[in-house]
């Protein structure tokens, strides 16, 4: 389809796209008047991409069955408006056919782009991309006081759209988002570069970051393994539309292993940009291996369809409710588990000094490593911005560190030694830690981490009357 057709069709589409988000933002409104006046606001939502206990509330939640789904494209201005509640599959679905996507897709599909933005993510673009919040252009926010208002880099509510993430939808919920979106080919080729020592392969990712290149090849999609302290990754993208055969990691074979290789050279693969942009998804990048999905013989009788993270999340689930993994373990004589779920960042100088730190202290592998810098230039044309409730530096490069497992408790330790140790390692090595997870800091060192008087002031413009929970009690402490 050509450019004027693309755009045609995507006309046609925003007419009934911006009919069906009134009517679920009416939806949305009726729900919050429903709410007692005394009770907390929160979402109606049944599934959640967080990794710690959610309050109780007995009182009924927002309804947002009606913000679901992308609003519109404009294939010519490279936008989205997209609702709220929609997740990156849908997103992806919608933006794909008009030869466009997201500057920065988090890494499993039923994350939203309202959950993103106010709860941060992060991808393999993200070392020129930024974060997700930064190719946002304008939001509409609804407040805990029932306001719904449209926030942008200027104007009246500037503070809000810079306060925003990272604030867990303690300062609102979004209700529309509107986001740059990017021109992508239809495949992209991989090289799988190996490293034998942590600092060679630290070296390498910040010259790959500020060059945007590698042995003369450019690096567009940019992460990294950590299996042990002797065999690291780093797996280096390019966007191409040059035909060819590609892999397919949502059968039998398992993407994390496919990096995996001996040879001095680097590994070569090629991907469809569909299955690059969810080649983590199919097994929750490792964590399927602990549903027994990674053995071939189980693997061949487990139905695709449940080969994803959202399924993997049920089972999850289940095991919370029953406290089944534990039970496992106490019959075989083992002392119950400690969850340890979290990604940090550390600037990128330290990145091998966190690692092996990690290895040393933590037993658990692999380690995924992403790098990332604040973009420069938006759309908008501003610069430089500021986000004080995740303050990290313009012009420099972080690496995020991402483990997801569990490791056994020790007698006479605290609740959550690890996570407070990890905490504590973070904070030594000038990084920080995203808060979808366990976290355990007292309430004066989570002020000074995530946005202190910025976020009081914040707090009492657009939720006066505390109708949501503040982002420690929601963060941190356990209801």
């Amino acid at each position: 389809m050509s450019l004027l057709g693309k755009a045609g069709h995507a006309s046609a589409a925003r007419e009934s796209g911006y009919a069906a988000h009134r009517a679920g933002v009416d939806r949305l409104l009726a729900s919050y008047r429903a709410i007692p006046e005394h009770a907390n606001v929160r979402l109606a939502k049944k599934t959640s991409n967080l990794f710690r206990a959610r309050a109780k509330n007995p009182a009924p939640g927002l309804d947002v069955s009606g913000l679901t789904r992308v609003i519109a494209v404009d294939p010519v201005a490279k936008t989205a408006d997209v609702a709220g509640m929609t997740t990156y599959e849908d997103l992806v679905a919608a933006t794909l056919p008009y030869g466009l996507a997201p500057l920065v897709v988090p890494q499993l599909k039923t994350i939203t782009l309202g959950g993103a933005v106010t709860g941060l993510g992060i991808e393999s673009t993200s070392f020129r991309s930024g974060l997700p919040h930064e190719s946002v252009l304008e939001m509409d926010v609804l407040t805990g006081s029932g306001e719904i208002l449209t926030v942008a880099p200027t104007g009246e509510h500037a503070d809000l759209f810079r306060g925003f993430p990272n604030s867990y939808g303690t300062l609102g919920y979004t209700v529309r988002l509107k986001i740059e979106l990017e021109e992508v080919p239809p495949y992209v080729a991989l090289r799988h570069v190996r490293f034998h020592d942590l600092r060679a392969m630290e070296a390498a990712l910040t010259a790959i970051v500020e060059e945007k290149s590698y042995e003369g090849e450019p690096v567009d999609y940019l992460d990294g393994v950590v299996f042990t302290a002797e065999e690291s990754y780093l797996t280096l993208g390019r966007r191409t539309d040059e035909p060819g055969p590609v892999s397919d990691y949502t059968g039998m074979d398992v993407f994390y292993r496919s990096i995996q290789h001996d040879s001095a050279q680097p590994k070569r693969d090629r991907l469809t940009i569909h299955d690059y942009l969810w080649r983590w998804d199919t097994d929750w990048f490792w964590c399927s291996r602990a549903f027994g999905t990674q053995n071939p013989r189980i693997r061949r009788w487990w139905p695709k369809r449940y080969r994803r993270s959202s399924f993997y999340w049920k089972l999850v689930a289940l095991d919370r409710k029953y406290d089944i993994a534990d039970r496992l373990e106490a019959r075989k004589g083992l002392p119950p588990r400690e969850r340890v779920v979290q990604d940090v960042e550390v600037p990128v100088e330290r990145t091998a000094d966190f690692v092996e730190w990690f290895l040393r202290e933590i037993p658990i592998e692999p380690i995924w490593l992403c790098p990332l810098r604040l973009r420069e230039t938006t759309l908008s044309g501003t610069t430089g911005r500021v986000w004080p409730l995740y303050p990290l530096e313009p012009n420099r490069t972080y690496v995020n560190a991402g483990f997801w497992s569990s490791v056994p408790k020790v007698a006479g330790q605290p609740e959550g030694a690890a996570n407070q140790a990890i905490e504590q390692a973070v904070t030594g090595f000038g990084g920080h830690k995203s808060l979808y997870s366990e976290s355990f800091y007292d309430r004066p060192e989570f002020s000074a981490l995530y946005g202190g008087d910025a976020y009081t002031e914040l707090k009492k413009r657009y939720d006066p009357d505390q109708r949501l929970l503040d982002l420690y009690s929601k963060a941190v402490q356990r209801k």
